[in-house]
């Protein structure tokens, strides 16, 4: 484990009913108080996973400006990789896709994956151990989003429901999609920003430094087991307070930090924002989520995950993991990309888009803004005018 630890710290240094507001968090800076600094009203719901997690969910029913005007159209939000619901409201009324969402007619619901700030309970485990930690993205796709979707779609009495995603957000819906055919006739039309499936030329220094020793079969789980990696704490809040305001002459440091987790040089950035960034981001993951997609740079494959050749016998009676069936995935799908994307590569994307069954993949749209980064699909400047108005028509039109 000492292994994961230091590349934790490295990349820290490089760089089912509704529940009382803000309880227990350790950040003042949350989802809930966001929203409400804002003015909207917004709800906190929980639900168990059939393998007993139990997860945070935020709603925006409607827009402060309308008051509760009637059953609206449902959206789903769902989160990347170490990150949360705060996404979609850090950037504010103007620019949050939340608020654009609520305030273009849309009942807005907003996950969290098993283990963030938001979701760190269990029916039977403890986070404190190991055996809380024992998951990566495949359980978000088949057990978190079914569990999540299916309560929405059963408090709000509707029969379908909008996605939307970034990063693992698209990976996940690509493992539901693949595994449960049943959610084909409940999705609407999925929208995938910085969309993550085929992973062999993403460009990440955590790729290209960790993949060749942690993105091996087997990737140490059996020898360490799982554990958390980067959660939210009181000292990345003091952190972001000190570091990354806009009077803070070391503000650099955390833009470097961002860049080295979704690409270099965007102009895009917008600095105000750092300090609620890092007071919520990173929100915290297992391990295994990590090492998945190490797996998946270092094989050029988009599959389960792979254990070894005699564990994989036992938990796929074959030597190798399956791989996720992307082309028979029938759910209107759009795609957003862009060339600074070092999660999400450009070819990586090409061979997504030309696997996708053509019926299905209703738009690929390429981000004409040449240094457009993974970051700046939830916090860029100007967002809303150079991309969230393009997904939200498409979304009125799906």
């Amino acid at each position: 484990m000492l292994v994961v630890q230091l590349a934790a710290v490295l990349l820290s240094l490089g760089l089912a009913n509704a529940l009382p507001a803000d309880a227990g968090r350790a950040s003042s800076v949350t989802t809930v108080s966001i929203a409400k600094g804002h003015g909207y009203e917004i709800e906190e719901h929980q639900v168990q996973t059939s393998d007993g997690y139990i997860l945070t969910m935020h709603r925006i029913p409607y827009s402060k400006n309308t008051g509760n005007d009637g059953p609206r159209p449902v959206v789903f939000l769902m989160h990347g990789l170490l990150c949360s619901s705060s996404d979609w409201v850090l950037a504010g009324p103007h620019s949050g896709l939340a608020y654009l969402l609520s305030e273009a007619g849309y009942d807005v619901w907003m996950g969290n994956a098993r283990g963030n700030t938001y979701s760190k309970k269990h029916a039977s485990k403890s986070p404190l151990l190991q055996p809380f930690w024992n998951f990566e993205w495949h359980d978000i796709g088949i057990y978190d989003l079914p569990a999540m979707m299916d309560y929405v779609l059963y408090w709000t009495n509707v029969d379908q429901l909008t996605y939307v995603g970034h990063s693992q957000g698209t990976t996940s819906f690509f493992v539901l999609n693949s595994m449960i055919p049943r959610f084909k006739s409940r999705i609407r039309s999925a929208h995938l920003l910085a969309p993550v499936a085929w992973m062999e030329h993403m460009e990440s220094p955590l790729a290209t430094v960790g993949g060749p020793l942690l993105g091996q079969p087997n990737a140490f789980v059996e020898l360490f087991g799982s554990a958390e990696f980067l959660p939210n704490t009181q000292l990345m809040n003091l952190f972001g307070a000190l570091v990354c305001s806009d009077q803070a002459i070391s503000q650099f440091m955390c833009t470097n930090t961002l860049f080295l987790l979704g690409g270099w040089n965007s102009p895009y950035i917008n600095e105000t924002l750092l300090p609620d960034i890092m007071a919520t981001t990173p929100a915290g993951c297992s391990v295994n989520q990590i090492f998945h997609y190490l797996q998946e740079y270092n094989s050029g494959y988009f599959r389960q995950f792979d254990y070894g050749s005699t564990r994989n016998k036992k938990e796929y009676s074959s030597k190798t993991p399956p791989e996720y069936d992307v082309e028979g995935i029938e759910v209107p799908t759009y795609l957003y990309y862009s060339d600074n994307d070092y999660f999400a590569s450009l070819i990586d994307v090409d061979r997504l888009r030309y696997t996708m069954n053509p019926s299905a993949l209703k738009s690929a749209y390429r981000m004409p803004e040449e240094k457009w980064n993974h970051i700046d699909f939830l916090w860029g400047l100007n967002i809303k005018e150079i991309l969230y108005d393009r997904v939200i028509n498409d979304i009125n039109n799906a």
